[in-house]
């Protein structure tokens, strides 16, 4: 079923201002179905068919010449370079939302599109379901170890399969698409290693030493394999609020993993009757209503970031 999304009005609001919008956010979040119903009008391309992302790596401007009223081109992180052909397009026809680009927030892609589209892209962060779309929907669960335990992503809310299931696959499947193009991660088993002691961090102040030794992985690993997870919107880093004339201010910044039945997933958490008597809980808990608040700002299209105070006294 197709669940309402918040983000659809600022989409419509943002084509009115820019030739290109470009929708990004993890895997599996709902971009793809946003984008066609955002743009039902427009032909649709999805450029993980090796037939579409030849044609667009190997003729770009054939490519744009093809679509002469726009397109949704999905997956686009898989042709950065017909972002660069964009721009002349777009300057040249000079229409409003007349391009949908989606897909992951890679760093190819992500620095093609601020370069080459500055001034015409209007960006929109698409994390999974939250609860106020949910609720909408009437698919919030009414137990709230059970909304910690399933999370957001959109396909455990239209098809008949457990959140143990789907979300194993989904790490699976994010391991060897997402992290082995970003970079040369030598042993995934430690990766994933990584992961969970991470998911375990979730909503606590971060130490990277200590993280890399529990680990087994050197301080610049943890840097890069932090840099993958935020890059792919696997978790966040909330950054302590800071005002200059206080010095009583711990400057150590937190953990957030952006999906909390994702977090609960890694813990190795497999119902939501565990959940009542877990130590993690709260921290549990902590994610979701953050996550919740960045949700908010993200369909409105707002990069407010969330911070948090604590002192040295705790």
């Amino acid at each position: 079923m197709m669940i309402d999304r918040d983000a659809l009005a600022t989409l419509e609001r943002l084509a009115q201002g820019f030739p290109v919008l470009w929708l990004t956010g993890p895997r599996q979040s709902g971009k793809t179905t946003l984008a066609r119903a955002a743009r039902p009008d427009l032909p649709y391309v999805n450029l993980e068919r090796p037939d579409e992302r030849a044609f667009a790596q190997d003729d770009p401007r054939a490519f744009l010449a093809a679509h002469p009223d726009g397109a949704v081109l999905d997956e686009v992180q898989h042709a950065p370079d017909l972002v660069s052909w964009l721009q002349a397009h777009v300057d040249d026809d000079g229409r409003m939302g007349r391009w949908l680009l989606t897909g992951s927030q890679q760093p190819a892609i992500a620095q093609g599109v601020t370069q080459s589209l500055a001034g015409r892209v209007g960006r929109i962060e698409l994390l999974p379901l939250s609860g106020r779309e949910l609720s909408a929907a009437g698919l919030l669960p009414t137990s709230l170890d059970d909304v910690l335990f399933t999370g957001g992503y959109p396909a455990l809310f239209d098809r008949a399969v457990s959140p143990t299931d789907w979300l194993g696959n989904y790490v699976a499947t994010y391991v060897e698409r997402d992290v082995r193009m970003m970079a040369a991660v030598r042993n995934m088993d430690t990766f994933i290693r990584f992961v969970r002691l991470c998911a375990a961090r979730s909503g606590q102040l971060v130490n990277l030493s200590a993280l890399g030794s529990d680990a087994g992985v050197s301080l610049t690993a943890v840097r890069e394999w932090l840099s993958i997870l935020r890059a792919t919107y696997i978790l966040d880093v909330v950054e302590p609020f800071s005002p200059n004339v206080t010095t009583r201010v711990v400057k150590t910044p937190k953990l957030l993993f952006l999906d909390v039945g994702l977090m609960s997933y890694l813990l190795g958490i497999g119902s939501p009757a565990q959940i009542a008597t877990h130590p993690l809980r709260g921290a549990l808990f902590e994610t979701w209503g953050i996550t919740e608040q960045i949700k908010a700002w993200r369909n409105a299209g707002n990069a407010q970031r969330a911070m948090f105070l604590r002192d040295k006294r705790g």
